[in-house]
């Protein structure tokens, strides 16, 4: 399928983002919001993008005003009627995306795809509303959505495998790496993701180390930015909403730390509130006795702990990467890939599994196991793991592992 025009619905900076990069490659886009303040936003966002590669001399104020005018913002649905693909990109509610999606059923060509950029949320629930769910897709960006290349290509039960195709194309036509992931829950790299950053929170609520100290050391350790940083840039509201769909689907090793719900309802959400992790705006460097008097809190009532590792947090996120292997969510390779392109994990270290391979699955199994007899079934390791080590696949020195290396 040749795909002409595109639409965004939802205005919001990761919709713009979205819709930017669209009109890069060329294509005529909408933005669509449900009024005109909210439009007038996404299209800001739009040319801050470009005036920024303008600034760099990466291109010309003719070239931005020729880009610029691919995308339209409209408040209604009445040009989607020629729209090949649409891409929504609302808030994380369930009820929300199966509205809009029973709405853009009815306005659309029928040869029309309709995708989700949900991080999370059942792409398979979303085309059960529309009588189209051979054409419903995940199609995940990552923040910011103009720099970062990976996107999840994510199929629901009904998926055809022709719209598969169609949207992985036009992923690479926006210069971007599309990675199929099958459906579940908090689809790939979030739910990897999930435990390393859960861990760090269970680290910093025992009192013992800062979270500037643990971002410190997971920087040192190689991670593009720490945990705590990320989180408070992705928005505590949103990293709940994950969580919550995670502890939904797999059960207890996804029970999140206290603190999350703590700083939540104190209305510390991250750098968009002035305040998560860290303190940002005039308060920004200052002490904070608020976050003290939490952790102080909490600290009374954590359990038996040796304290902050590197592993406490690495090892977590290497065993979900290979709990997805085991599920054929998506292959190794594609794991590494996505760490790589998604997460800024040191491509020098090949991605997570590489990392693994190298270190050797028989000490990340000896780890993992002595972790759990510490702090319970959310380190308890994937049975492929196990499986790997007792037929000897135990990594690059034995020449296989996760995956295949020479020997001399």
């Amino acid at each position: 399928m040749y795909i002409y025009k595109a639409a965004v619905v939802g205005g919001g900076t990761m919709g713009a983002e979205i819709a930017q990069a669209i009109s890069f490659s060329g294509l005529p886009v909408l933005i669509k919001d449900i009024d005109q303040s909210k439009v007038d936003f996404g299209l800001k966002v739009a040319r801050n993008i470009y005036q920024r590669r303008v600034d760099k001399g990466k291109m010309t104020q003719d070239e931005m005003e020729s880009k610029m005018s691919l995308i339209t913002g409209v408040t209604d649905y009445e040009m989607f009627k020629d729209v090949d693909v649409v891409i929504e990109a609302v808030p994380e509610q369930l009820e929300l995306k199966q509205r809009i999606f029973k709405e853009l059923d009815e306005v659309l060509p029928e040869t029309a795809i309709l995708c989700s950029n949900t991080s999370s949320l059942s792409i398979s629930a979303l085309g059960s509303v529309t009588k189209r769910p051979h054409k419903v897709i995940g199609m995940h960006f990552f923040y910011p959505a103009h720099v970062m290349k990976l996107i999840e290509v994510i199929p629901g039960l009904d998926t055809s495998e022709e719209t598969v195709g169609d949207i992985t194309s036009f992923s690479e036509s926006l210069r971007k790496l599309p990675v199929r992931v099958n459906e579940c829950a908090g689809f790939l790299v979030n739910r990897i993701l999930m435990p390393y950053l859960n861990e760090a929170a269970f680290c910093l609520e025992e009192g013992t180390t800062s979270a500037a100290e643990i971002d410190h050391a997971m920087v040192e350790a190689g991670m593009p930015m720490g945990p705590f940083t990320l989180v408070d840039n992705l928005g505590f509201d949103v990293c709940r909403e994950v969580v919550n769909i995670l502890l939904d689907s797999y059960g207890p090793r996804m029970q999140p730390a206290s603190i999350w719900k703590r700083l939540t309802d104190m209305g510390r959400l991250g750098v968009k509130s002035g305040a998560g992790f860290y303190l940002y705006g005039d308060r920004a460097g200052q002490e904070d006795p608020e976050l003290k008097q939490v952790i102080a809190d909490l600290s009374q009532e954590a359990p038996k702990s040796e304290g902050f590792s590197a592993n406490r947090l690495m090892y977590p996120l290497i065993n979900e990467a290979i709990r997805c292997i085991e599920e054929n969510v998506c292959t190794a390779a594609d794991v590494d890939l996505s760490v790589i392109a998604g997460l800024g994990f040191p491509q020098d270290r090949g991605g997570i599994l590489h990392y693994a391979d190298e270190v050797g699955l028989p000490n990340v199994l000896a780890e993992l196991e002595r972790l759990t007899g510490i702090y319970g079934e959310r380190f308890w390791p994937s049975p492929l793991l196990k499986r790997k080590v007792a037929a000897g696949h135990t990594g690059k020195e034995a020449g296989k592992g996760f995956f295949e290396y020479a020997t001399a």
